[in-house]
């Protein structure tokens, strides 16, 4: 069993910065993968980043040059840096971990880019 903690989130202009943190309770180094997803009102869950074992980073076509994606081992945490931040960024922000036999989800932290 993994917890996840989210945090970072919160109110910002548009074009503003914003890092997300999501804290492990375990060691993340023999998770296969970790990552963000996001969910606006009305819309579906959707990938945001993710970062595989093996350090490979993939990203939605949205957020690429903007968001970017990391992790310390050391402190069980993964990053999301999201820069030039647009309203369209609204949303719940996700993290999550996949093992090898599931997946685990944290309670999601809110992201609010004003106009």
């Amino acid at each position: 069993q993994v917890q996840l903690v989210e945090s970072g989130g919160g109110l910002v202009e548009t074009g503003g910065s914003l890092r997300l943190s999501c804290v492990a309770s375990k060691s993340i180094s023999p998770l296969k993968s970790m990552g963000w997803y996001r969910q606006a009102p009305g819309k579906q869950r959707e990938l945001v980043a993710r970062i595989i074992s093996e350090g490979t980073t993939n990203y939605a076509d949205s957020v690429k040059g903007r968001f970017t994606i990391s992790r310390d081992n050391a402190k069980n945490t993964v990053y999301l840096q999201m820069n030039s931040l647009e309203p369209e960024d609204t949303a719940a922000y996700y993290c999550y971990a996949e093992g090898f036999r599931r997946s685990y989800w944290g309670q999601g932290t809110q992201v609010t880019v004003s106009s």
